[in-house]
């Protein structure tokens, strides 16, 4: 039996962050992860040579300090480096046609001229300066300085001064971002976008879209001179840079490390029992970065209130992924975007099974990811494939393997629309399901995570019934996506740390 301050379970980018805060807060720290590479959701791994990125490959806020973007903020809370390449440009295929476009105020407006005309560029320029003082207040108040206890007054209190200036504005951003795209946007593809962009950042339309999120979303991608990320070395230098900075600091990282149970004494969670019979006692908190269905599976029976475990067990979750990752022959035009995004019908509505995918090349801007002369190819349906259709199917069965094909067509038509050639090139061709995102990614029916819509519903705290369990990662506040979850892990790393040394971060990073 071990004895550690913190025991966390997944090391998703959630669990991380708040493990590498806790261990520069002076905690021990275990961090136990069922896979055998750390990282969840955004882990990367290898096949012959080429380096995949199992998840995201959208990156902003990370190449500069200080930055609005959480994850930065965890990154130099514990001097991490992450060497970064920038790039503004990706490719749409659309109804409308194919085009390029950049984050930055203008170029859209140049794409909007073409397509739609003077009247819509009037629109976007209407809805940027609406956005702008909202951006700001958006980002008045970093997650850095939250914490869920009394000291949150004196960590936000610093803050007070800014947040007092943009508490009107603040006041707007509460609520889904549809009321404000209605008030200025009537054009059908400015909105078609709008809800595209909110899809992509939460898993919901702009109808379930914070509008806090897409504030954000505005200060980050459409200010002057703005560019977007990729760390060298894919998502698994990201996940890497985090691993370093727990370990530098004295915490633990326990791979191929599965929780059979949470353990509960005196109404109070102690520590976890690990499949192979293991103990970990925690003396201050156990925290799960799991997903809540699969969080509420480890509990033990009575250990909190059946009226919150039913509440939190009918979470509505987002559909699942389709992936498609190649390893693949051949130079590529140097002038081809990293990245795509075709959607097939607006009508249809963003979150219709199959209608979106997106396409990511990252080897065209950090070639260490192939071998010379190659490249590596990652194709995904963005949280928009049913698990229903893949429940109860035998991976190794006849019906699997053709449903992978029938179901993976869409991807590979989108890819051929920009190498038409792409079959005849693939040396590693790998298929992932919602039944391969559940089964290396831990997560409940290959969920992408709650599907709570903003203005019906909002994540639940770090805090439980449960005295010395808390929770992080996309089933707590913010939410989902790679910055939401380093702040989920970065405020219930703050919860536990004494607030001198709470301010003391915070006046490090500012």
């Amino acid at each position: 039996m071990a004895t550690t301050d913190v025991v966390i379970i997944g090391s998703g980018i959630g669990g991380l962050s708040c493990a590498a805060l806790l261990v520069r807060y002076g905690f021990r720290v275990v961090v136990c992860e069922s896979h055998a590479i750390p990282g969840g959701a955004a882990h990367g791994f290898e096949r012959d040579g080429f380096r995949f990125d199992s998840g995201p490959s959208l990156y902003s806020g990370l190449s500069y300090s200080p930055s609005p973007n959480p994850l930065r903020q965890v990154l130099d809370a514990i001097g991490a480096d992450l060497p970064c390449v920038t790039y503004d440009t990706w490719g749409c295929w659309l109804p409308e046609g194919s085009f390029e476009t950049s984050v930055g105020a203008d170029q859209f407006c140049e794409v909007l001229a073409q397509l739609r005309g003077e009247s819509a560029v009037a629109e976007w320029r209407e809805l940027q300066r609406m956005m702008q003082p909202l951006a700001a207040a958006a980002v008045a108040l970093p997650p850095a300085a939250m914490r869920w206890d009394w000291g949150a007054t004196l960590t936000l209190g610093r803050f007070l001064p800014t947040v007092a200036k943009h508490a009107l504005n603040g006041l707007k951003l509460t609520g889904a971002f549809s009321r404000l795209m209605d008030q200025v946007v009537q054009d059908p593809f400015i909105r078609n976008w709008l809800n595209l962009l909110c899809f992509l950042l939460s898993g919901l339309p702009a109808n379930g879209t914070s509008a806090a999120e897409m504030a954000f979303m505005f200060a980050d991608w459409y200010r002057p001179g703005v560019k977007l990320d990729y760390p060298i070395g894919g998502s698994a230098a990201l996940v890497n840079a985090l691993v370093r900075g727990v370990k530098q600091q004295g915490g633990e990282l326990r791979l191929n490390a599965h929780i059979d149970r949470i353990l509960v004494e005196g109404n109070r969670a102690i520590g976890v029992r690990l499949r192979n019979g293991d103990i970990i006692r925690a003396r201050q908190a156990v925290i799960s970065n799991a997903s809540v269905w699969d969080t509420l599976k480890l509990l033990p029976e009575g250990a909190m209130p059946k009226s919150f475990l039913a509440k939190r067990q009918a979470t509505p979750e987002c559909d699942s992924f389709m992936h498609l990752h190649l390893g693949i022959s051949g130079e590529l035009p140097l002038d081809l975007p990293c990245h795509h995004i075709a959607v097939q019908d607006w009508a249809q509505g963003v979150t219709a099974p199959q209608n979106v995918v997106l396409i990511s090349i990252p080897s065209l801007i950090d070639p260490s990811l192939a071998p010379p002369g190659k490249h590596v190819i990652h194709v995904y349906t963005p949280g928009n494939e049913p698990y229903a259709l893949w429940q109860g199917l035998d991976r190794r069965s006849e019906a699997y393997a053709q449903l992978k094909q029938e179901r993976s067509a869409v991807m590979w038509q989108a890819l051929e629309r920009i190498i038409p050639d792409i079959r005849d090139r693939c040396e590693v061709t790998l298929v992932g399901t919602p039944l391969t995102h559940a089964r290396f990614l831990r997560r409940h029916h290959g969920s992408y995570g709650p599907a709570l819509k903003a203005g019906e519903s909002i994540f639940p705290s770090a805090q439980t019934p449960l005295p010395g369990f808390l929770c992080c990662g996309d089933s707590t506040f913010p939410g989902i996506g790679l910055p939401a979850v380093a702040a989920s892990g970065m405020i219930a790393a703050n919860t536990l740390a004494p607030v001198s040394k709470h301010l003391e971060l915070l006046r490090d990073i500012a």
